[in-house]
C-alpha cells in the first residue's frame, strides 16, 4: 500500500475547505445514498467502498446494514473518520492502490478522481476491485458549458489536476466501464450558509458538476 503524502492533511482542509461540514449537508448525502441504493436493489448485503472518503460523512449516511469501507490518502482525514464512525473500516491509501480483501458491489469516488494524476491507474484499480457487474459511481467538477468560466474563476484548489469537460469524463467512462447513467449537479455554498445542491437530468449539459454511474464490463 502506498503511503499518504502531507499534501492533503489538516492544513489542506483548513485552507481550501474551511466550510467542509456545510458543503456536505444531509440532503447532499441522501442523493449519494440514493445513487448507490438504486444499483444494488437486489443484493442482500452489498459491499461498499468509498474512495477518498475524507471524514466519512457519506459512509456514515449509507445504509448501516451494508458492509462499508473507506480509503483516503490523508492520514488526518482517516483519523477523523475512525473517531466518528467506529463501525466502518478505514485505511490510508491512494485511489490507485486500493486495500481490503474481497470485491465490492459498489465503489464510489465523490470529488476525488480530479485530484489523481493517473486516471488509467484509477480505472484499473476500480475495475480490479469491483465484482462482476459491480458499479462505479463518481462525482467530478466540470469546466465546460455556460458555468465553465465561473467554475475556473472560483476554483482555488491547486490539487485539481484534471479540469476537464463533461464529455471528457463520459468518454473516459465508456473507455473503461459501461456507462449506465449520468446527472448534472448545480451546487454552491451560498453566503448565508445554505449549500445549494440540485441534481438534474434536463439541464445536465449546463451544470458545474456531474455524477456518473458506470458498471464493470
Amino acid at each position: 500500500m502506498k503511503r499518504a503524502t502531507t499534501q492533503f492533511e489538516q492544513d489542506y482542509y483548513g485552507r481550501y475547505y474551511p466550510d467542509y461540514e456545510r458543503q456536505n449537508p444531509p440532503h447532499k448525502m441522501r442523493f449519494y445514498r440514493l445513487l448507490t441504493e438504486q444499483v444494488v436493489a437486489d443484493t442482500p448485503r452489498p459491499r461498499l467502498l468509498d474512495v477518498g472518503c475524507a471524514f466519512g460523512k457519506f459512509l456514515s449516511s449509507a445504509n448501516p446494514a451494508w458492509e462499508r469501507f473507506g480509503t483516503d490518502i490523508s492520514q488526518f482525514a482517516i483519523e477523523q473518520a475512525r473517531a466518528s464512525c467506529p463501525d466502518i473500516s478505514f485505511a490510508v491509501s491512494t485511489a490507485a492502490d486500493l486495500p481490503f480483501d474481497g470485491g465490492f458491489d459498489v465503489i464510489t469516488a465523490f470529488d476525488v478522481i480530479e485530484h489523481v494524476p493517473s486516471l488509467e491507474q484509477v480505472a484499473s484499480a476500480v475495475r480490479s476491485r469491483l465484482l462482476p457487474q459491480g458499479h462505479f459511481i463518481y462525482v467530478v467538477p466540470v469546466y465546460d458549458g455556460p458555468t465553465g468560466p465561473l467554475i475556473r474563476l472560483l476554483d482555488k484548489d491547486p490539487t485539481h489536476i484534471h479540469k476537464c469537460s463533461r464529455d471528457f469524463w463520459l468518454n473516459w467512462t465508456e473507455s473503461n466501464f459501461r456507462l449506465i447513467d449520468w446527472w448534472g449537479i448545480f451546487r454552491y455554498l451560498l453566503p448565508w450558509g445554505f449549500y445549494w445542491h440540485t441534481p438534474t437530468k434536463k439541464l445536465r449539459r449546463h451544470t458545474p458538476a456531474i455524477a456518473v454511474i458506470a458498471q464493470n464490463q
